[in-house]
């Protein structure tokens, strides 16, 4: 089974696809960056524009996310209906690509105190990230249907947390023992470490921009999407998909606390607990590899109790890891905390992408996943918004993430109310 997966080159460079950009995740988003842009902001805080006094590192990060993905909101739903009228999907997954790892490996330039043109790279990498993923996702239903789907989502999510832990090590390797690698500090280490970690995505991305393939020519005319009007049009045709649009408000909201989790868990672990660049990436390290196994463990799972029991299951934890981590004091139950997360992340987040796999449309992939991004993506903006805002006015860091609770809670409840069998009927009869 595994020699004939490795010869569907389309499927392997599917999977590939995700080891690539996971660098990006794991160095970028999540453990390295996070605790560099802290570093390179002034101990009294940083001069923001809308404000007369300075503000925090953790507070500025939550804001700069928070815009990148306030971007990829706004054009995700023309270039997603611009990808499904010209089956332009790989092109702009190769476009997006470039720009995010191009932006990535120039996070090199952003040196001591240059926080703005650090801030400025970010947005453009995570936003080619994130759209990337948009037509990355696309290629999914092509690919596979029902538990097949499920599987092939999670081993996605493996490869994705396997790579993705290889570049953080090598970027801890490289930080860690500098001076090995003829560089005078860890500053400087760390900054060769975004230029690996670019070069990294887009190597490895280029298996999945000769492999994959449009299956079906182009059958209507060009509509880009132009205006208000036209957003709000291509949204109402999810309401012929109740279940699905049911089940985006929901991912929107639970996605919102994992997604935040993910973006501010270094951040807050050095400027709340006094933790090290070296116990912080370490701990991420941890969950990397945990997270791969965790990703097959929840398919095995889905396969026995339906993909949104696993999702469910994955939830709860999620809702008790928030709850503690507001009262944790120590570096032990810090990486405690990352276990835990570690075990339910990749679980929650590719069965969530393969339930919504089933119950789309084929032949509306691209935009209706751009839906999925959205919905991803706006929870990242109103996550880290809403933390950044409540580290502004509370001036704590442990209030804002306790109320990440919220968002686990309501997006529970709603998931409840999806029939995921009637949704995919739904789909089949509008295809």
């Amino acid at each position: 089974m595994q020699s004939s997966f490795l010869k569907n080159k389309p499927r392997f460079a599917w999977c590939l696809y995700d080891w690539a950009n996971s660098a990006f995740a794991t160095v970028i988003l999540a453990a390295v960056l996070p605790v560099y842009f802290a570093g390179l902001i002034p101990p009294e805080g940083a001069k923001v524009f809308w404000r007369t006094a300075p503000i925090p590192a953790t507070a500025l990060w939550g804001y700069i996310v928070s815009i990148s993905m306030c971007l990829v909101a706004l054009v995700a739903p023309a270039l997603g209906n611009l990808a499904d009228r010209r089956n332009w999907r790989r092109y702009l997954l190769m476009v997006f690509c470039l720009i995010g790892s191009l932006s990535t490996s120039a996070l090199f330039f952003a040196g001591p105190g240059q926080y703005l043109l650090a801030s400025i790279l970010f947005v453009l990498a995570n936003a080619g990230f994130a759209l990337g993923n948009v037509f990355y996702n696309a290629f999914l239903p092509r690919l596979a249907t029902g538990h097949d789907a499920d599987r092939l989502s999670a081993q996605g999510f493996a490869f994705g947390y396997l790579g993705g832990g290889l570049m953080l090590a090598l970027v801890f390797i490289l930080i860690e023992m500098h001076a090995s690698f003829g560089l005078p500090d860890k500053v400087t280490a760390t900054r060769f470490g975004f230029l690996l970690t670019g070069a990294w995505w887009l190597g490895f991305a280029l298996p999945a921009f000769a492999w994959l393939r449009e299956e079906n020519p182009p059958k209507k005319p060009i509509m880009p999407l132009r205006n208000l009007s036209d957003y709000l049009n291509a949204i109402a045709h999810l309401r012929r998909y109740p279940d699905l649009l049911r089940f985006l408000i929901a991912f929107l909201l639970y996605n919102d606390g994992i997604q935040t989790i993910i973006a501010v868990s270094a951040i807050f672990a050095r400027e709340e607990l006094g933790l090290s660049t070296g116990t912080i990436l370490g701990c991420f390290l941890m969950i990397q590899f945990i997270a791969m196994p965790g990703a097959i463990l929840f398919a095995k799972v889905a396969n026995r109790y339906g993909t949104k029991s696993s999702i469910l299951v994955s939830l709860f934890i999620f809702l008790c890891i928030t709850l503690y981590a507001s009262k944790m004091e120590s570096s032990g139950e810090f990486w405690g905390l990352g276990v835990c997360v570690a075990l339910v992340l990749g679980g929650s987040q590719a069965m969530s992408r393969s339930l919504f796999a089933s119950m789309l449309p084929k032949h509306r992939s691209a935009e209706f996943f751009s839906f999925f991004a959205i919905s991803s993506k706006f929870a990242s903006i109103f996550g880290p918004l809403i933390f950044a805002l409540l580290i502004d006015l509370t001036n704590s860091n442990r209030f804002a993430i306790l109320s990440l609770a919220i968002f686990f809670l309501a997006g529970i409840g709603l998931l409840f109310l999806v029939d995921v069998e009637r949704g995919r009927q739904i789909a089949l009869s509008h295809d």
